[in-house]
């Protein structure tokens, strides 16, 4: 089996979202990395020496290479990515070799027969 692994740098408050929106293409568990920092082109601002930013989340899924398309588009469309460039971004890279996933192969064969 073949794996992608897709990863997201969203907003927090848009994580359930987003979450929500890969389970429904078939994502099964993610790890979510909570209060990272990122900048972009330019610094932001600091109030104080307090930062304005809000809070980001990185999310790491760990899915099935014919399914991560469908649910890199789908985490895009939930987190409004294409239409606000500061909302967040969605990539997906190769997994070359994975261990500890059983539990994931059986819970989609288990998903699978739940629909047939």
């Amino acid at each position: 089996m073949h794996f992608k692994l897709i990863i997201a740098f969203v907003d927090s408050d848009k994580t359930d979202r987003i979450l929500e929106a890969a389970r429904d293409k078939g994502a099964t568990g993610s790890t979510i990395i909570s209060q990272a920092r990122g900048e972009g082109l330019k610094h932001t601002k600091t109030f104080l020496g307090l930062s304005l930013e809000t809070p980001r989340d990185v999310l790491l899924l760990l899915v099935e290479q014919h399914l991560s398309r469908e649910i890199l588009e789908s985490i895009a469309h939930a987190g409004d990515f294409e239409n606000n460039s500061k909302e967040g971004i969605a990539f997906q890279i190769d997994v070359e070799d994975a261990v500890g996933v059983m539990h994931q192969i059986q819970a989609l064969e288990h998903t699978v027969e739940e629909k047939i």
